[in-house]
Parts: structure tokens; C-alpha cells; sequence
């Protein structure tokens, strides 16, 4: 699913038109961003907490030129989905061809 099929299915559940379903759907994402960059995590009851998480540094390998790199320390953001969204989901049926 995309960002344009969820603002489509968002609107047709609410009534509310696209462009304002849009707008409060971009506000979301710029303040998740907001708060993982100033450190903050931001929690959803039911749904899942947005996290930042600090990778320690580690050794890798520059494939082209075949010598040890350094990867500094650094943070990325993550998603821990709740505990009730982790057992709908578990709930799935699974396909056994896979």
C-alpha cells in the first residue's frame, strides 16, 4: 500500500476529502520526524512506539577496493510494533508454498 492508497481508503472510511486527509497525514510524518530528531520517542497506544536507536561502530569491507573500513557509531529511527498489533498480525494466515 502507498502513501495515495491510504490517504484514498482514510478518506472513504471518514468523509473527509483527500487533500485535508493529505495534509494531517503529512503533519503526522513531519512530527514523528521532529521528535526522533530532537531524541524524543513517540508512542501509539495500540499501534507502536517510534524509536531511535544507536548502532555501535563496527568494522565492514569496501568491496571494490578489498580493505577494512571503519563504520562510525551512529543512530537510525526504528518501529517496535505493540504487543497487540504484533498478535493481530501473527494471526495471519500463513501461505505453506512459501
Amino acid at each position: 500500500m502507498r502513501k495515495a492508497d491510504l490517504v484514498s481508503k482514510i478518506s472513504e472510511e471518514t468523509g473527509v476529502n483527500k487533500v485535508d486527509v493529505l495534509v494531517s497525514l503529512e503533519s503526522f510524518f513531519k512530527e514523528v520526524k521532529d521528535a526522533l530528531e530532537s531524541g524524543e520517542n513517540v508512542y501509539i497506544r495500540g499501534f507502536g512506539s517510534f524509536v531511535v536507536k544507536k548502532r555501535a561502530k563496527k568494522l565492514g569491507r569496501n568491496i571494490k577496493k578489498n580493505e577494512v573500513i571503519e563504520i562510525p557509531a551512529h543512530y537510525i529511527p526504528a518501529f517496535k510494533p505493540s504487543k497487540v498489533f504484533s498478535e493481530q498480525v501473527k494471526l495471519l494466515k500463513v501461505d505453506d508454498e512459501e
